[in-house]
């Protein structure tokens, strides 16, 4: 096989299996981290038991164990690992912050429940909750899933307790991989095609759900490994929870495309009998998403716009930064349209919530979460402070502070209001020393010998760690990593202040990243395991343009430094056709095709497809004839050489 040729088109793989790291060097929490913790248990209302009742209500069935695999027998989820050591009959460890265990604890609860007449759920198969609705002859799923396998064991889990349907309905409520990676171990392709099979989406879902996983893949996918925690340990001092669910399944999503896309909102679609009406949500959690009223029940599906916990307005994998004010728009929205009939509201992730009388005051609260953290970051940025100063002074009022639905479990107030800030005013603070400041390791080399050198600021950071200082110390000692990366001493300090940060943090992501953190300081960077997003069907639902984005972001300006060609491509399956143009360093492309090119391919979609997969070599495909070359084929060889390839492993903690 001719490997430049792959080199074209070969997108991020990410080995699906898990290797659960070694907890052999973490350490117990100190004394300044177990009063902290224990301090949140004076804080906060414990003694409100309702989110238990509402966890467990409407259970039908659950597995006695809840270990699923793929079909060469690789753990792709795996909730018995928690079991060890959460369950409701043990409080809080001292390594982990009481209201993130709380939350543990009820997202935990596991199986099949009855949400409300003829709509079902099943939650902890993955991160997601998977929502079946029973049709006349079927069932319409709502949010399959991360993986096919975890769909397809709760398609068969809720068969074998209710009765064997078939799905006749898929709808994805937005456009994140969680919510329609699994629809491929629930219905086929060819179900799809034949109309056997609806799946419903928002407007724009697809390009949203493949721009996001393919274009800045690389870097989110291995930012997500510090998010989710899904390489920690299974224990007190590791893995606890990733705030929506406890954390990501590791099999090779798929992606079906909709066949109808929601358009407007009151659009009403009936499938087997099932009547729904949409309310279009863009620009909230996800930029394509909506959410779905059932009228004969009363019950009202929220996505993932309100969950039983303050969500991101820009997620720590890395995003585009969300519109607080519009997100908690639409809540009002929702309040105004359905607030004097809804009975029940549920979502994609958590548990639902019953009675009008609770419900709304609900939404209230979900709404207002969003619009103070809008109003109060821009309040006080226009009094001149920066992001980072806002998040050290803004504080909730007692009714959103101390509500457990609006508790930091997935996003935080500090780092929204800076997402806020960053809406608005961009990355640069005003300061004049921050508009060019000096990059990180050549700060670090400044910054210790100004302190008088590594020994010495390693006494200094000691101290100040044995004071409980945990945030300074991970300050000054990201500076001595970065200024000697060979320290196991300075390594080893910010590794253990990172973890205490870790211990004492409400946030399942901000425990995982500090976690992750200290792991990769003591061990190294991993080199395996995590969940791919740029999938085989992620890439098939790529348009060309969406493929020449991705080829361009790729391009290395020094291999192409003084070059100028031409690149013709048709597709003869669509009859489009674009020219690549690399000139000045830059390659774009455009379907004003070019009358003369340097080079020309004639090829349709599915072989283009093919050759990203490996299925065919370059070469073989122009032998037989389902790949036309003309012009200077050289062009094309020297283009190849200009492709970056990404590795994704790449140092965050260290230089």
């Amino acid at each position: 096989m001719n490997q430049p040729y792959v080199k074209l088109f070969a997108l991020l793989a990410l080995g699906t299996g898990v290797p659960v790291t070694a907890a052999a060097d973490s350490k117990p929490a100190t004394k300044y981290t177990i009063e902290a913790n224990r301090s949140v248990l004076n804080t906060l209302p414990f003694q409100d038991q309702q989110d238990f009742e509402d966890a467990q209500r409407g259970l039908i069935a659950r597995p006695e164990t809840l270990t699923i695999k793929s079909a060469d027998g690789t753990v792709v989820w795996d909730l018995e690992q928690y079991k060890t050591y959460i369950s409701l009959d043990k409080p809080a460890p001292d390594t982990v912050n009481p209201s993130l265990w709380r939350n543990s604890q009820l997202v935990m609860q596991h199986g099949l429940f009855e949400v409300t007449k003829n709509i079902y759920q099943i939650r902890s198969y993955d991160l997601t909750n998977i929502t079946f609705i029973k049709g006349k002859t079927g069932w319409i799923v709502f949010d399959p899933l991360i993986s096919p396998e975890t769909a397809k064991a709760a398609l068969d889990f809720i068969n074998s307790k209710l009765g064997e349907r078939p799905v006749l309905g898929i709808i994805y409520s937005h456009s994140h991989l969680d919510h329609y990676g699994g629809a491929p171990g629930i219905v086929s392709k060819a179900d799809v095609d034949s109309g056997k099979v609806q799946i419903l989406a928002p407007e724009h879902f697809t390009e949203h759900a493949v721009s996001e996983n393919v274009i800045a893949g690389n870097v989110m996918g291995r930012r997500a490994i510090y998010m989710y925690g899904a390489l920690l340990p299974r224990n007190a001092r590791g893995s606890v929870n990733g705030g929506l669910g406890m954390t990501v399944s590791t099999g090779l999503a798929g992606l079906l495309l909709p066949t109808h896309e929601i358009k407007n909102t009151g659009e009403v679609v009936t499938i087997d009998g099932v009547e729904m009406e949409f309310q279009m949500t863009p620009g909230t959690e996800a930029p394509a998403e909506m959410n779905t009223w059932f009228p004969a029940w009363n019950a009202l599906w929220m996505a993932e716009n309100s969950t039983n916990t303050m969500h991101n307005i820009l997620t720590l994998r890395g995003a585009q930064v969300r519109d607080a004010l519009k997100w908690s728009s639409y809540l009002n929205e929702t309040i105004e349209r359905w607030g004097d009939k809804v009975e029940v509201k549920f979502q994609s992730h958590h548990w639902p919530v019953w009675g009008n009388d609770r419900i709304i005051p609900y939404f209230k609260k979900q709404r207002d979460i969003y619009k103070f953290t809008h109003d109060q970051s821009v309040r006080l940025m226009n009094q001149g402070y920066n992001g980072e100063e806002i998040s050290e002074m803004i504080e909730l009022p007692p009714a959103l502070e101390n509500n457990w639905a609006t508790r930091g479990y997935y996003g935080t107030l500090r780092h929204n209001s800076r997402a806020v800030y960053q809406r608005y005013m961009g990355w640069y603070n005003g300061n004049p020393s921050d508009l060019n400041n000096l990059p990180q390791e050549i700060v670090a080399q400044k910054y210790m010998a100004f302190m008088g050198g590594e020994e010495e600021v390693l006494k200094k950071a000691q101290k100040s760690f044995d004071q409980g200082e945990y945030r300074w110390v991970a300050e000054v000692m990201k500076h001595a990593v970065f200024a000697n990366p060979k320290s196991t001493a300075s390594k080893e300090l910010l590794a253990d202040a990172l973890e205490q940060l870790g211990y004492q943090a409400e946030s399942g992501p901000w425990r995982s990243v500090y976690l992750q953190g200290a792991y990769e300081l003591r061990n190294g960077v991993p080199t395996g395991g995590g969940t791919q997003t740029a999938t085989p069907d992620t890439i098939r639902a790529m348009t060309p343009g969406m493929l020449f984005d991705y080829l361009s972001v790729r391009l290395i300006p020094e291999k192409a430094e003084g070059k100028a060609f031409n690149i013709n491509v048709d597709f003869t399956d669509s009859d489009s056709h674009y020219t690549l143009t690399v000139e000045n360093s830059v390659m774009n492309y455009t379907q004003n095709q070019a009358a003369k090119a340097d080079l020309t391919l004639a090829m349709t979609k599915s072989t283009l497809d093919s050759i990203q997969f490996n299925e065919i070599s370059f070469d073989e495909a122009i032998a037989s004839g389902k790949v036309k070359l003309s012009g200077d084929r050289s062009i094309f060889d020297g283009f190849l050489g200009m492709l970056d390839n990404f590795n994704f492993w790449f140092n965050i903690v260290t230089p």
